[in-house]
């Protein structure tokens, strides 16, 4: 390919750096966001014209606000990614007279761009980064202008659920391309969603053989009813749901889940009380309830190496 056409197509990496994202959100946006792409040389490449073409084609206009309510009004306000263990939590900050929380189930990508918006005290994401070793570290960089202060919440087991039995003989990611397998998948934005969309792109399968996988779902609970019900044959989700809902469960990874907490507010009564009660022996109790759960580092904050905000 001469030099010319080279600069005609861009990888994934140049892309994701074009559009200034990570680079797993490029598989996401190809199959949901229709994102222009040709595999034909066996790689990932990226007409620019096409995708400049595309990036205007999806320019919105809208009002960017904050908010000016502190934490010590007794109101704590959340945005991110859903967690079953997370809500009952929340529960526990009311039942104990600390607060009300409000939770917005936006996603991990959403709970990020919550944060860089101000509306928000606390984000939630489980991101995974091009390393496959961290978590959020490098999504925060690119998205926060400053540096939030990182609280670990939890390791949790991400897998895809399955019915009770495995009666469709599911046992790899290659076996939801199976003629008469139905899914349901987790919204765009989301970390499972991410991690999904990832792994399939590493398969000898494509997200177009799966049937349903444009059929999305907002939360882990969601995925496992409609599991549960019969209306899909697989989901992904966490392990948690599977025991709640005696579902089978195919293992992918386990993973990090953090709480992200704007720094300037770290300190508020309201965050305070919400981090101690991560060490609370009743919420630990409540944990260890759970299946699929890994509490030990639950409350200690996390120090990426070299880290900087864009300031």
């Amino acid at each position: 390919m001469s030099a010319e056409n080279t600069n005609k197509y861009l990888t994934t990496r140049e892309v994701a750096t074009f559009l200034n994202i990570n680079e797993k959100m490029v598989y996401s946006l190809v199959n949901d966001k229709g994102l222009p792409a040709t595999k034909v040389t066996g790689k990932w490449l990226f007409p620019r014209r096409l995708v400049e073409e595309w990036l205007e084609s999806h320019v919105l206009n809208f009002q960017k606000t904050g908010i000016d309510r502190s934490s010590n009004d007794g109101i704590l306000l959340m945005a991110g990614s859903d967690d079953l263990l997370l809500q009952r939590l929340l529960s526990l900050y009311y039942r104990k007279g600390l607060g009300i929380v409000f939770f917005a189930n936006l996603g991990s990508m959403g709970g990020l761009k919550s944060l860089r918006m101000g509306l928000c005290h606390i984000g939630t994401c489980h991101l995974l980064q091009d390393d496959n070793a961290e978590y959020n570290f490098d999504f925060a960089r690119e998205e926060l202008e400053r540096t939030p202060v990182f609280v670990n919440f939890s390791r949790r087991e991400q897998g895809i659920l399955l019915q009770k039995g495995n009666p469709k003989g599911i046992h790899c990611l290659a076996d939801l391309a199976k003629k008469g397998v139905r899914i349901v998948n987790r919204q765009l934005g989301t970390g499972t969603r991410l991690l999904l969309d990832y792994e399939i792109s590493k398969s000898e399968i494509s997200a177009r053989m799966i049937d349903g996988y444009q059929r999305e779902v907002g939360r882990h609970l969601d995925a496992g009813l409609e599991v549960l019900s019969g209306r899909a044959d697989a989901a992904p989700a966490i392990r948690a749901v599977a025991g709640l809902l005696d579902l089978d469960f195919l293992p992918l990874r386990w993973e990090r889940y953090d709480l992200l907490i704007a720094r300037e507010r770290f300190f508020e009564k309201g965050i305070q009380d919400f981090i101690s009660l991560l060490h609370d022996q009743e919420f630990r109790d409540i944990a260890a309830s759970f299946t699929g759960y890994d509490v030990s580092a639950c409350g200690k904050m996390l120090f990426p190496d070299n880290f900087q905000g864009r300031e």
